[in-house]
């Protein structure tokens, strides 16, 4: 990891408009929380379900693109990305470095909220935000990475990224039970209902396989955005 990319890649992203969402989407869910803490809505049920259809389902995936692409797109649109690649600095690093910062992000500005908010709902007791809060952080890791890898590959990432995250996971994954298999947010919902003593979490993807394919997308995003990224090189040059 290169500490002085890391430094101008936070400080680009808390400095853009953009950054308003990483604040705005967790204030969101934590106003939910303390809203129905405050009007004794504050049962299994709705805690599940906030941590899920909201926390999992929605925050998750889009602090995800938010971070992933904003970490390299905007650099490889007004071609400030050249100025990073002229240095005698490896693209494994480049994209390693811009994948750590966009994690880094989505644990701060998703996953711990996740937790945050369970925990204000359920209380000490439940198992239910730690667990969420674990299967968030690693869905993240791949979210991240295949994110990352998209803003690399195109400038249409935001476009494929919500497409993915809000048509194919969410809308086509409800109406065809069987592409759900290839869903970031059930490989991290097989992880919560592993973790969780709750019966309200019923995952359709099972754990052995989620792991493996977590690991697998990752690997491969990151491997393919190193990729992406010496071919822009290599275009640029000519």
């Amino acid at each position: 990891m290169n500490t002085t990319i890391a430094h101008i890649t936070f400080r680009g992203m808390l400095g853009r408009r953009r950054a308003l969402l990483l604040f705005l989407l967790p204030g969101i869910l934590l106003l939910l929380a303390v809203a129905l803490k405050a009007t004794g809505n504050d049962t299994q049920d709705s805690g599940a379900a906030i941590l899920w259809t909201f926390g999992l389902a929605v925050l998750l995936p889009l602090l995800s693109l938010i971070a992933g692409t904003g970490v390299i797109g905007p650099e490889i649109d007004d071609g400030q990305i050249m100025y990073v690649l002229t240095k005698p600095i490896s693209r494994s690093s480049v994209i390693l470095t811009k994948y750590l910062c966009a994690v880094a992000l989505v644990a701060v500005f998703a996953v711990l909220p996740v937790w945050l908010a369970g925990a204000i709902v359920l209380g000490p007791s439940s198992d239910l935000p730690l667990s969420f809060a674990v299967g968030a952080f690693l869905g993240g890791l791949a979210y991240c990475a295949v994110f990352t890898a998209l803003a690399v590959a195109t400038r249409q990432a935001v476009t494929v990224g919500l497409i993915y995250a809000l048509v194919w996971e969410s809308l086509v994954g409800n109406f065809a039970p069987g592409t759900q298999t290839l869903s970031i947010q059930q490989w991290a919902l097989s992880i919560v209902d592993r973790l969780s003593s709750s019966s309200l979490i019923n995952a359709t993807v099972g754990l052995p396989l989620s792991v493996v394919l977590l690991v697998l997308v990752t690997a491969a995003a990151l491997a393919l955005a190193t990729t992406r990224l010496r071919t822009l090189t290599l275009t640029s040059a000519d």
